[in-house]
Order: C-alpha cells, then sequence, then structure tokens
C-alpha cells in the first residue's frame, strides 16, 4: 500500500466516530417511532438527509483544518465572546438533552434484562469518566466506534423482519402527507436527529486534537462521507424494522416493545440482545462525543488547555467539565418519564436550535476561510439548497405547534 493510501486511512476516524454518534439512543427511538407510526412514508427523509449532512460537516472540518481552530474559538475570534457565550449556551441546551436520552437509553437496555435504573446508569457514567480521564485520544476514538459499530446490528435486524419489497419502494416515493401536523413533527424530529448541534462542535476539534491539518482534507471529507452514509443506513434499518414489524395507530410506547415487535423474527433472547447491544453501542458512543463536544467548546471560550492527551491537572477545566457532565446527566434520568416522548422531543429541540448554529458556520466561511478554500458558488448553492428546507421544516413545526 502506497504511503500516501496509508495516510488516507490514518485520517479516518473523527467523521465515523462522529456519525456513529449522530444514531444515538434518541435517533434509534426517533427512527423506531416514525416506522411504527407512519410505516415506510418517512424512508425518503432519510436519504435526502445524507448530503444534507455531509456539507454541513465538511464544511464545519474545513473550517477546522485551515484555521487549526474549532468552532467556538473561530466565534469568538471573528464574531466576539458574547456571541461565543451564545454559541456554548445554545450547545449546552443540546448536549443537557441529549445526555439525558442517552442515560435513559441505557437504563431501559438495563431493565430490558431486570438490571436496576440506578446500577446500569452509575456503572455507565463511570466506565464513561474512567476512559477519557485514563486515556489519550486515540484510545478514546478505537473505543467509541467500537461501541458504536454494535449499532450494524439494526441492519440485520430490518433484513429478518422481512419488509414487503413494495411497501419500502412506496415510502421512497416523494408524495407524502406532509400537511398533517403529527407527520411533519416527525419529519422535524428526523430532522433533528441526524443533523445535532453538538456535532458541529465535536469534528472540528477533534480533527485537530488527532493532528490532522489542510493537507489531509481529502481524507477528512472520505472520512465524513464514510460516516454520513453509514449513519443513515442505520437510522432507515432501524425505521424499516420497526414499520415491518410494529406499525399500529399510536406507534411506539415504550423501547421494550420494539424488542417485542422483533421477537418473531429474531427469536425473544435474541431480538432483546440486537437491541441491548444496538441502544446500548449508541448510547456509549453519543455519551463521549456529546461530553466532549461540550468540554471541548466551554475551554476554548475560555482560553484553557482541552488536549485529551493533557495531563489531568493542567487540564482541569477540561476533564472537570467533561465529568460533571456525565454525572449530571446520570442523574437527571431518575426523573425522565417516557424516553419514547423525550427522544422525539430533544430530536425537535435540536432541529430549533439549528439555524441559529449553521448561521454561524456560513458567517465563518465567509470570514475565515482562505481564499483557495472558500466556497465555490457551485458549493454555496448546494449548501443554501441542502439548508434551506431544514430551516423550513422547523419553522413550520413551530408555526403549527403555536397554531399560526
Amino acid at each position: 500500500m502506497s504511503p500516501r493510501a496509508l495516510r488516507l486511512l490514518a485520517v479516518l476516524g473523527p467523521g465515523v466516530m462522529v456519525m456513529l454518534a449522530d444514531t444515538d439512543a434518541g435517533s434509534v427511538v426517533t427512527a423506531a417511532q416514525s416506522g411504527a407510526t407512519w410505516g415506510y412514508r418517512l424512508l425518503l427523509i432519510q436519504v435526502l438527509l445524507v448530503p444534507v449532512l455531509y456539507l454541513v460537516m465538511e464544511l464545519a472540518i474545513r473550517l477546522a483544518l485551515a484555521t487549526g481552530k474549532g468552532l467556538t474559538e473561530l466565534i469568538r475570534e471573528h464574531l466576539g465572546a458574547t456571541w461565543a457565550a451564545v454559541a456554548v449556551a445554545t450547545l449546552a441546551v443540546s448536549v443537557v438533552g441529549a445526555l439525558v436520552t442517552e442515560f435513559a437509553g441505557l437504563a431501559g437496555v438495563g431493565e430490558l434484562f431486570g438490571v436496576p435504573r440506578a446500577l446500569t446508569v452509575s456503572a455507565a457514567a463511570a466506565g464513561l469518566v474512567l476512559l477519557v480521564v485514563s486515556g489519550g485520544y486515540r484510545r478514546v476514538e478505537v473505543v467509541g466506534i467500537a461501541l458504536g459499530s454494535l449499532e450494524l446490528l439494526f441492519v440485520v435486524a430490518a433484513v429478518l423482519a422481512h419488509p414487503r419489497p413494495g411497501a419500502v419502494a412506496g415510502g421512497l416515493s416523494p408524495f407524502q402527507p406532509f400537511g398533517d401536523s403529527d407527520y411533519l413533527t416527525l419529519v422535524a424530529a428526523n430532522v433533528g436527529a441526524v443533523i445535532m448541534p453538538w456535532m458541529l462542535f465535536y469534528q472540528p476539534t477533534a480533527v485537530l486534537q488527532k493532528g490532522l491539518t489542510q493537507r489531509d482534507l481529502r481524507g477528512a471529507r472520505l472520512d465524513t462521507a464514510v460516516g454520513a452514509v453509514a449513519t443513515q443506513i442505520v437510522m432507515a434499518a432501524v425505521l424499516v424494522a420497526a414499520a415491518a414489524s410494529l406499525h399500529r395507530p399510536g406507534g411506539l410506547e415504550t423501547v421494550g416493545q420494539l424488542a417485542v415487535a422483533l421477537a418473531p423474527a429474531l427469536g425473544s433472547s435474541a431480538a432483546r440482545i440486537v437491541l441491548a447491544l444496538g441502544i446500548g453501542g449508541a448510547a456509549l458512543v453519543a455519551c463521549i462525543v456529546v461530553s466532549l463536544a461540550a468540554s471541548w467548546s466551554v475551554a476554548e471560550a475560555l482560553g484553557r488547555p482541552r488536549s485529551l492527551d493533557e495531563d489531568v491537572r493542567r487540564a482541569r477545566l477540561f476533564y472537570g467539565a467533561y465529568a460533571a457532565l456525565v454525572a449530571g446527566g446520570a442523574l437527571l434520568v431518575v426523573a425522565t418519564p417516557s424516553l419514547v416522548r423525550l427522544a422525539v422531543d430533544v430530536q425537535i429541540l435540536n432541529a430549533l436550535l439549528l439555524p441559529l448554529l449553521l448561521g454561524f458556520l456560513v458567517v465563518l466561511a465567509a470570514r475565515a476561510l482562505p481564499s483557495p478554500l472558500r466556497l465555490r458558488p457551485a458549493r454555496r448553492a448546494a449548501l443554501a439548497a441542502a439548508l434551506g428546507p431544514v430551516v423550513v421544516v422547523a419553522l413550520l413545526w413551530v408555526g403549527i405547534t403555536l397554531g399560526l
């Protein structure tokens, strides 16, 4: 293998990991609820969101590799400390919701096997803190990707659920009931489940933590593209599995119902194991990524050390913020009512926060990118075409919710 090919492979990691985290416990439940409630009618959305996800994240890593700075640091430098604080606050809202969802998902997995919620959540929190405090960036990335790879079991579940090809093809039709408020709510939830605010903060800093530079942009783009396709395959697989085995009025009420629905195809024990490994892996990798995104962002905003390869004593703020976030999410999950309702609500919140954060990206692309890497007219048009519908869906959902 040539040195160039080896370098390309060495770059892979941050994009795949953040995309696997993107298909977190909340996203899995949102996709399952979409299939259970509307059958295959939201399948086309999963396909259309692949290029949207890629274009957004490619711009984020382009900014990082061109400037050597993370998103929060760039906002502080080009837009001022006030806007940096707004960005961190926006991220914090998304992160808190995400962490509660992830730990609720882990608790639900434990309950499938009769493990008390408190024991599952506390063990997961302790393991997550120990992983980051005791290991460097490379170790965290390898463990995160390994955990996230368990999500691919949902593809097996979708195949074994024996979906009808004609029904699946019908789900790819553009003629869907967009005027229905319940349908639009799940469209907004799926958009929020795919483009998470914390992703925009994690991947740019992660590529810098890995030591990548502007010459690695091609490899970073490949990394992002692979991740974007993989995460949407998982989302589509969950939706198809739920549509084939659980489609009924009222949709999904508990995570356990998904295991029951898959039991005829997989067997009751296998269904529980697949669900446990899939949601458990998704939730754990998401906890790592979400907490690191917020911790990096806080440290960047304050100009403090934030490297995973840094001594704990020198980066006390960074490691302390990470530990506090994980512990806080674990404690809050005790008060969580329905994971299904919470998951959908958090994804909708993400969709509503996106316009502000995407605005930051567009402004920074104009101000911070050097001339050779600035967006060309064709790329700007593609980005506008991709982001426009995302913003419109979020605003439409707000209007319908408020009765406007």
